[in-house]
């Protein structure tokens, strides 16, 4: 009984050990390839063909399905990409996540050596951590990664029990026998081991662990190969459940996305259910032909079977439904159907997600996040000048209420930001996403002045109503120029947030800004000689030129916002 708990102890730890070394891995590759993982999730958009080459490449390079349909999700959230592209991503991740159960079966099979490649890593890695440069320390860190992933495997294949010492653990699957059973039987009994494969992996958070520990299981003889088969499509279904964990406080559109994960998985699973005994037959012939050994009759070919399984049955899966994406985000948007969105512009889209599984990608989501606060900046500034021009007294309210709203959505918003980059910057971020960090940062920060600026506008121009210190035509003509001017601030910073790296005009925002402060001198410069001549009222006067420095200091903020863009190198 001692015996049996320290060897459950032991697997568990082993299981750790491995998801932990992936862990590691991944998130040295997200820092080291960052900026290119970026752009190639930006090029997914193109074609649905290179969404799928996308989520293949970036699921073997992560090595987790789990990590890169999370990330997927989160754009999906941050409105980056759509659910369409997502849905090829997803496609090509999870044939990008057979690569570690191929690993896993050469590694068990013999055909690499662990004693051989774990102690080298190792003994390289070790000595680049101490090196200075930040990009060799984090390839040391990959390496380690890697080695403690292979540790993982070999410490979990070791604790295993003897089978033939504990021959009674397996006594219950003897009613589960799978040769000479009937076609309905064969179906019913792949169904159970399906639902093990799925909780498996829902239990340890990572198909690539729940993959490894099942080859594992088969190599020792404690599994069959058709029933491990079975485990494998359950695995499949049980990954979709961590990117609809992470997708249950996004908005409609990762709901969707994690949906169509789900409804794409299980479809695949559904035809490989009904047809699993004549599939498993082709890949029984196809494992005599390239490893020279039956998987039904020889256990130590089983790895590389489930292995060449596992492939298939993706690639299959990936071929079937290549052309029927439009068709799983229907079934999806049915699943999570939009409820409609009152003021949808005032609410925080993409951040309050709360989907933070890759800190220096959930950097895109804050860009994405500032876009949308600048640009609801620039879309208050209308109400400015109606206020000068608006004659109605309930028009006027209703502006004076407008701007008001938005200086507490201001508020709002850079406090949620602040809060998110706070939380990304906890995370190990390398040295260029800590920059965009402190960038987005000061970015929030200038939106909220300039949503402060509105609340004294409007704060004063009520006041001036109040005390009928009135505008001369000449004062209100005066003002609509200049304010013309700061909206052409706004709309430049708003092109210089939303552009890519090298496509921002900073040239553009700095002349727009002395434009702005050329005439703001010139129209002071014109009040104080009229003011001195006892052609404007004193009281009216003060408010004209109040206005006019507001306005001012507007257009410094926007132009500010561009200047912390281009100290970044546009990497906000």
């Amino acid at each position: 009984m001692g015996e049996g708990i320290l060897n459950i102890v032991a697997i568990i730890g082993s299981l750790g050990l491995f998801i932990y070394g992936m862990k590691v891995m991944s998130e040295a590759i997200q820092k080291v390839a960052g900026t290119r993982l970026r752009k190639a999730l930006n090029a997914m958009t193109a074609r649905k063909s290179v969404g799928v080459v996308t989520g293949l490449l970036i699921t073997v390079l992560l090595q987790s399905s789990s990590a890169t349909t999370v990330m997927v999700v989160s754009f999906v959230n941050a409105g980056l990409i759509s659910l369409i592209e997502s849905i090829g991503v997803i496609m090509g991740a999870n044939l990008g996540t057979t690569v570690t159960a191929w690993l896993v079966a050469l590694v068990d099979n013999g055909k690499l050596s662990l004693s051989l490649l774990i102690l080298p890593l190792l003994a390289i890695s070790l000595p680049l951590i101490f090196i200075p440069r930040e990009r060799v320390k984090l390839w040391a860190e990959v390496l380690i990664g890697f080695a403690l992933l292979l540790l993982g495997l070999t410490l979990m294949r070791d604790a295993l029990p003897d089978l033939q010492e504990h021959k009674e653990l397996l006594s219950f699957l003897k009613d589960y026998s799978y040769s000479g059973k009937s076609y309905l039987a064969k179906l019913g009994i792949a169904a159970v081991f399906i639902l093990v494969g799925a909780l498996m992996t829902i239990m340890v958070q990572s198909s690539s662990a729940a993959i490894a520990f099942t080859i594992i299981l088969t190599s020792e003889g404690w599994i069959s190969f058709p029933l491990a088969a079975a485990i494998v499509l359950g695995e499949n279904i049980g990954t979709t459940v961590t990117a609809n964990l992470a997708a249950v406080i996004g908005n409609v559109h990762a709901k969707r996305s994690a949906r169509a994960h789900f409804i794409f998985n299980v479809l695949g699973v559904l035809w490989s259910l009904f047809l699993l005994p004549p599939f498993l037959n082709l890949i029984a012939s196809s494992s005599q032909w390239l490893f020279g050994a039956n998987p039904y009759e020889s256990a130590s070919v089983i790895p590389l079977s489930l292995s060449l399984f596992h492939t298939s049955f993706n690639l299959f899966n990936l071929l079937i439904f290549f052309s029927f994406t439009a068709f799983i985000a229907k079934l999806a948007i049915l699943m999570v159907p939009s409820k409609g969105s009152e003021d949808e512009e005032f609410s925080l889209d993409y951040i309050g997600s709360g989907l933070m599984a890759t800190p220096e990608l959930s950097l895109v989501e804050a860009r994405k996040e500032l876009v949308k606060f600048a640009d609801l900046m620039r879309r208050a500034f209308k109400y400015i000048p109606m206020l000068i021009t608006e004659m109605e007294e309930k028009k006027l309210k209703q502006y004076t209420l407008k701007l008001q709203k938005y200086e507490d959505i201001s508020d709002r918003m850079e406090m949620e930001i602040s809060n998110y980059l706070s939380e990304a910057s906890r995370a190990e971020l390398s040295t260029l996403g800590s920059q965009r960090v402190r960038t987005m940062l000061h970015i929030a920060n200038y939106l909220e002045r300039i949503g402060d600026i509105y609340l004294e506008v409007s704060r004063n121009l009520t006041t001036r109503k109040e005390q009928k210190a009135y505008f001369t035509p000449d004062m209100r003509t005066k003002v609509i120029q200049l304010a013309e001017k700061v909206a052409r601030c706004l709309d430049q910073m708003v092109r210089n947030l939303e552009s890519q790296e090298g496509e921002a005009d900073f040239e553009e925002a700095r002349k727009l800004e002395r434009d702005v402060n050329e005439t703001f001198q010139q129209f002071r410069a014109e009040y104080i000689a009229k003011v001195e001549k006892g052609k404007y009222r004193i009281q009216s006067g003060l408010y004209y030129s109040d206005l006019l420095a507001e306005l001012e200091r507007i257009a410094d903020h926007a132009a500010s916002i561009s200047s912390s863009l281009k100290s970044s190198k546009g990497q906000a």
